[in-house]
């Protein structure tokens, strides 16, 4: 149970320190950061689904789908709350 954990957790900072990267980078405008939201949220369903090939345990997939999902999309818009707020 650890490690399906630590796989999720590990998937969380990766969205986390992209969508910071994003946010930081200044020659970037507003709309351009958001629409590369879209594309962070499918690199992490992505990622759960190419570690699921390659494990190979359908147990909990569903799951580790969700709980990746339902946490890149709460990243993304506390980030997008930031953007709307910074004005």
């Amino acid at each position: 149970m650890k490690s399906k954990w630590l796989e999720i957790v590990s998937i969380w900072v990766a969205v986390a320190l992209v969508t910071i990267g994003l946010l930081t980078r200044p020659e970037s405008n507003d709309s351009a950061i958001e629409a590369s939201f879209g594309a962070i949220l499918a690199g992490s369903i992505a990622t759960v689904s190419m570690v699921q090939l390659f494990k190979a345990q359908p147990e909990g997939f569903v799951r580790r789908l969700i709980y990746v999902g339902g946490g890149s999309y709460l990243i993304l818009a506390v980030a997008t709350l930031y953007l709307s707020l910074k004005g």
